[in-house]
């Protein structure tokens, strides 16, 4: 079990990231549009693949084989880098005005930023447990 302390670290990690997200979405200034907040799709797809990964790993004893996580990171990133993506093409999209605002891009990005490193960290610290070398 990772330690409490890392425990109340993620959890204060991510409701700050999932702070500038809505707060990108409900400033009156920055247009208050939820379309920003589509990013949190990407934020429940971002683990799928690995684990689904490591659940074929144990299940099949694949000790030696990388191929699962290497597609598993392969989609991972391409997931991670879609969340990138979506605000920046919302914020230029070339209709009569941008469909958010630049600022609400930037809290997005930010959002982001500190939500995948809490992913990560969820993976590093609850995966070094079972393995010394974690999983990536």
């Amino acid at each position: 079990m990772a330690g409490l302390k890392g425990l109340v670290v993620l959890a204060f990690m991510g409701s700050v990231g999932m702070t500038l997200v809505i707060l990108s979405c409900a400033t009156p200034s920055l247009g208050a549009v939820w379309w920003p907040f589509f990013v949190v799709i990407f934020y429940f797809l971002a683990p799928v693949p690995v684990l689904f990964a490591n659940r074929y790993s144990e299940t099949l004893q694949m000790s030696t084989s990388t191929t699962p996580k290497d597609v598993a990171l392969f989609f991972t990133a391409g997931i991670v880098i879609s969340a990138y993506g979506l605000p920046i093409i919302l914020a230029r999209a070339p209709i009569l005005e941008p469909v958010i605002h630049t600022g609400a891009c930037a809290l997005v990005l930010m959002g982001n930023t500190v939500v995948f490193l809490t992913i990560l960290g969820f993976f590093y610290s609850f995966s070094s447990e079972n393995n010394a070398s974690g999983y990536f």
